[in-house]
């Protein structure tokens, strides 16, 4: 997802220096315009606005050096936005701690997979000071289709959270659905024609629909990640003390689709 929201960035005109732990993967960024910065330290000497897309909250906590000196020296004076999915909780104490060390901290989780994201097509969930927002909103505007305030920290993730039971429910109930047909015999391809023209049809379903049809098991959304999103619901549910049938089920239903192998494969191969 980051490489692609980046790429969009670069082609919009923006300045941007770069860093990844895998350092091939800056390449194609390179080859945009894109400086390449040779350490974290090196990129936050060179931008004081700095987007984090990372898969988890050690992977980000190992980047920044929280909890060391560097990390008060690094985000002195920056403004991080955050357009990973984290736990609520988490990304309240680190707004705390980046505003204690004299920086400022957006969220910014984004829905959509990577097809939206090589489009520009993602939709951006906002939250964080007012006057930062609008300050980074338009500098977003390359990567995202549209964006919404959503109001102080961690709203925005809990806004996120609230999407991804939505879609989450609602493609393994799909996932459901076509087994039902096919297990019936029915003529796959016809189930697939009936639901696109239905009141029910989105841009989810026809996409997922058609990757059923065709035993598409390419990742998107792989069920790994999947596993991951539907966790940090649950754990928000239960803090919350939120009923989540439907979800729990779900959570049961990844669960073994991983135990089985399949954690690499898109969500749709939860089928299986």
């Amino acid at each position: 997802m980051g490489l692609p929201m980046a790429m969009n960035l670069r082609r919009s005109g923006a300045r941007l220096v770069v860093w990844n732990r895998s350092a091939e993967k800056c390449a194609p960024l390179q080859a945009l315009g894109a400086e390449v910065a040779p350490s974290v330290s090196a990129l936050f000497d060179a931008a004081d606005t700095v987007i984090l897309m990372l898969a988890t909250e050690a992977a980000m906590d190992a980047v920044l050096e929280r909890g060391t000196p560097a990390f008060a020296a690094r985000m002195r004076g920056h403004t991080l936005i955050n357009t990973g999915t984290t736990s609520p909780a988490y990304s309240l104490a680190l707004a705390a701690d980046i505003a204690a060390a004299g920086g400022c901290y957006i969220e910014c989780p984004v829905s959509g997979s990577a097809k939206q994201a090589r489009a520009g097509q993602l939709v951006g969930m906002l939250a964080g000071d007012p006057d930062t927002l609008a300050a980074v909103r338009p500098r977003l505007s390359s990567m995202l289709r549209d964006s919404f305030v959503c109001g102080p920290v961690p709203s925005a993730l809990r806004m996120k959270l609230a999407v991804n039971l939505y879609l989450i429910t609602m493609v393994t109930g799909l996932c459901e659905a076509f087994q039902f047909a096919e297990v019936q015999a029915l003529d796959l391809h016809q189930f697939q024609a009936i639901l696109d023209a239905g009141p029910m049809a989105s841009s989810v379903s026809t996409h997922k629909l058609r990757k059923l049809v065709s035993r598409d098991g390419s990742a998107e959304a792989s069920i790994l990640d999947v596993l991951k999103n539907n966790r940090l619901i649950a754990d928000e549910a239960r803090r919350a003390g939120i009923a989540s049938p439907l979800l729990d089920v779900c959570h049961a239903l990844y669960a073994k689709a991983v135990n089985l192998g399949l954690g690499p494969e898109d969500m749709v191969m939860v089928v299986r």
